[in-house]
């Protein structure tokens, strides 16, 4: 449904670190970068950080990435925590969103709540 999403962020360059280890284990890199403007995909850049424009406080984002798998669920999870993101849910089954939802949610450098998700289940 998106063609592209882009947030602003107060440290690019923290932003980008964390951003550049939590969506390789999902598949996804740094492809376009103008100065402090960094564009993340696999196939095209779909996902976009910039440093904010405006004042006052940002808003909290909700961002969801797709994940190929659970083990890349848990790959993103493991990243994040190693990037010092700071945990609200660990990785888990959200049956409340239906019964294959597996997700991980993590707070971003600017305080988003960053999500990988997978809905396919488990292979035995």
């Amino acid at each position: 449904m998106l063609d592209h999403l882009g947030i602003q962020v107060a440290d690019a360059a923290e932003s980008a670190s964390f951003y550049d280890a939590v969506l390789a284990p999902l598949g996804h890199r740094r492809m376009r970068q103008y100065g402090e403007v960094i564009g993340y995909g696999s196939d095209q850049p779909a996902f976009w950080i910039a440093p904010t424009e405006t004042g006052g406080p940002a808003r909290e984002s909700h961002i969801a990435f797709t994940a190929a798998d659970r083990p890349a669920v848990d790959a993103f999870f493991a990243a994040a925590v190693e990037a010092g993101a700071r945990v609200l849910h660990a990785p888990r089954v959200w049956p409340e969103y239906h019964e294959h939802y597996y997700g991980a949610f993590v707070r971003d450098p600017d305080g988003n709540n960053v999500e990988a998700v997978s809905h396919g289940p488990v292979h035995a």
